[in-house]
Formats: structure tokens, C-alpha cells, sequence
């Protein structure tokens, strides 16, 4: 059961056991993250992957995000085209490069300033490695010799690489290398702006970006006190990121009232925004309750309000 006008919506799911109970709602997508090292404890983002593809059935499952860098491409080739078999050719590679906790650099032993030079490489070896033929690359980092790695993934050409960041550098990665966008931690009026960059380097370099996908990365939070709501989205980012977010959290979240959220969300599609990837940003709230509000409350208005500017 999921909508047919445009607009996708994806919820990150932090524990699989939820799950099956979030692919009968209307949504599009399940999205799980992790890290190597960080400060604060996670899944290793392709041992969830794995989890989630073994417990959905219909809904697109992918990685927000996988930080490519830390990881051979072979695996992360092999790892990838076995789940999207297992999945019925369901899997999102969403990849990033990282930076934010140095640790894990240090954990794998992958120089911090070489991250964004081996995504570049990284990103398009995949694709020939998921042709299931014999591949050979003269790389800096990836150098090899009559590998092959099979079978290839059920998606033909294998699954859809997203590109997630905040900087110009991402942007031009992803409109170079990528067949999508997710910024995160993003306002409406920078989305817009990233979207201009994107489709400027992509004109420059005369890629053609149809079926190119534009996804934000959105930590929601709905309340009827449109101020604790706001409260409560900088508590949850300050946990996670380990900084102060309450004089920025209205500028990197979309939390208030159902009115405001609504404008907000609007906002981010008339911005290029058409597959809105949820995380709950709460940590005291019921994650259930505000999942309710954003299907039951949020989206039927975002979706009559978009379809209403249109005519």
C-alpha cells in the first residue's frame, strides 16, 4: 500500500524487529545505518542490511549509510549483489564517506584524508564488478587482476548507488558518480541549492541524469507543542552528533506542530525532494505514536498540498 504521485517515504529502522510492522504501513523504503567505531553504540550498517532484508518482503530496503571508504569494494560488491538476491532486488547502496568520528579510520586502518578519493574509485568498480565478468582495474587504491565476483545482484546493473553528504564535494560526486542524492541535516532552501549544483555538474560533464533519484534525509519530529517538539529533535541530534543543535535545530530538522511540519516537508519537494527518508528524532517520545502522526496527520496533507500547487 504505498502512494503513486511522486513522493516516496522511507522510515530508518533502528531495530529489525520493528520491521515487519513498518512494511504494512504505507511507506516505500527501510533504511538502516551503522558504524565501525563511534562514540555512541551501532549495528554495523551490512549486518543490519543483512537483518532487514531476512524480515521484509515488499518494501525497498536500503543503507543510510554505508561509509565506503572503510570497506574493500570486492565485499562490499559480493555482500551487496548476495542481499539483493536474497531480497528479491530490493537494496539502495547509499554510501558517504564519513570523517565525523576519526576512530574509525584509525579502526580500519584507512588514511582519513584518502576517504573521498577511494569512494570516487570505489563507486563505479562496483558497477563493473556486478556485471559477474572478469573484471581488471589499475587503481591507486583498488588494484586487481581477473577478479570475479558472482552471481551478480538480481537488479539488472545492479542496485541503485546513492550518494549522501552535505558538501559540494558530495554534490559533485553524486551528480558525476551517483544515481541519486540524500544530504541530511539539510533546510529546504539549501536542498534547493544542492540540486542546482548538482544538475550544473551534471550538464557540465554532459551526464544524463534521468532516473536519478533526490532523496532527503529528514530527522522528524511532530508534536502538539510545536516547542517541545523542537526540544526534543535537538536533545535526540546532540546525542547523536555530540554538539548543541537548540539554536540550529529548526534549520537541521523538521520538528512542530502537524501545521508546521507540513509547510516544512512542502517545502523540501518544491525544493526537488521526492523521497523523504524519516529518522524520529526523540529519545523520549513513542517512536510508534510519532510515526501515526507523520502517516496520518503529515503526509495525506503534504501529498493533497503538492498535488493542489501543481494545478
Amino acid at each position: 500500500m504505498t502512494a503513486h504521485d511522486g513522493i516516496k517515504v522511507g522510515f530508518t529502522a533502528s531495530d529489525a524487529r520493528n520491521a515487519p510492522a513498518l512494511e504494512h504501513q504505507p511507506i516505500d523504503s527501510l533504511w538502516v545505518g551503522g558504524h565501525v567505531a563511534s562514540p555512541n553504540p551501532t549495528p554495523e550498517v551490512m549486518v543490519a542490511l543483512a537483518r532487514l532484508s531476512a524480515v521484509t518482503e515488499r518494501v525497498r530496503i536500503g543503507t543510510s549509510i554505508l561509509l565506503l571508504p572503510l570497506y574493500p569494494p570486492a565485499i562490499v560488491a559480493k555482500q551487496i549483489a548476495d542481499l539483493d538476491r536474497a531480497s528479491g532486488g530490493r537494496v539502495t547502496l547509499g554510501v558517504g564517506i564519513g570523517g565525523e568520528y576519526p576512530g574509525e579510520f584509525r579502526a580500519t586502518q584507512i588514511p582519513i584524508k584518502e576517504r573521498g578519493r577511494r569512494a570516487n574509485e570505489a563507486i563505479p568498480l562496483l558497477r563493473r564488478l556486478w556485471a559477474a565478468e572478469e573484471v581488471s582495474h589499475d587503481g591507486p587504491f583498488y588494484a586487481m587482476s581477473n577478479v570475479k565476483i558472482h552471481p551478480a545482484p538480481l537488479q539488472p546493473g545492479g542496485p541503485p548507488i546513492v550518494v549522501a553528504g552535505r558538501q559540494e564535494v558530495a554534490m559533485r560526486r553524486a551528480a558525476l558518480l551517483g544515481d541519486g542524492w540524500m544530504p541530511y541535516l539539510y533546510s529546504p532552501r539549501r536542498y534547493a541549492a544542492s540540486v542546482a549544483t548538482i544538475e550544473a555538474a551534471a550538464a557540465e560533464a554532459q551526464r544524463d541524469l534521468s532516473g536519478f533519484e533526490y532523496f532527503a534525509f529528514v530527522f522528524i519530529n511532530v508534536n502538539p507543542d510545536g516547542d517541545r517538539a523542537l526540544d526534543e529533535a535537538a536533545e535526540f541530534l546532540g546525542g547523536t552528533y555530540n554538539q548543541d543543535f537548540r539554536q540550529m535545530v529548526d534549520r537541521v530538522a523538521v520538528a512542530g506542530t502537524v501545521e508546521g511540519v507540513i509547510s516544512k516537508l512542502v517545502a523540501f519537494h518544491d525544493a526537488g525532494a521526492r523521497h523523504f527518508i524519516f529518522t524520529i528524532a526523540t529519545n523520549t517520545g513513542s517512536r510508534e505514536v510519532m510515526i501515526d502522526r507523520v502517516l496520518g496527520d503529515v503526509m495525506p496533507a503534504v501529498r493533497e498540498q503538492v498535488s493542489a500547487n501543481r494545478t
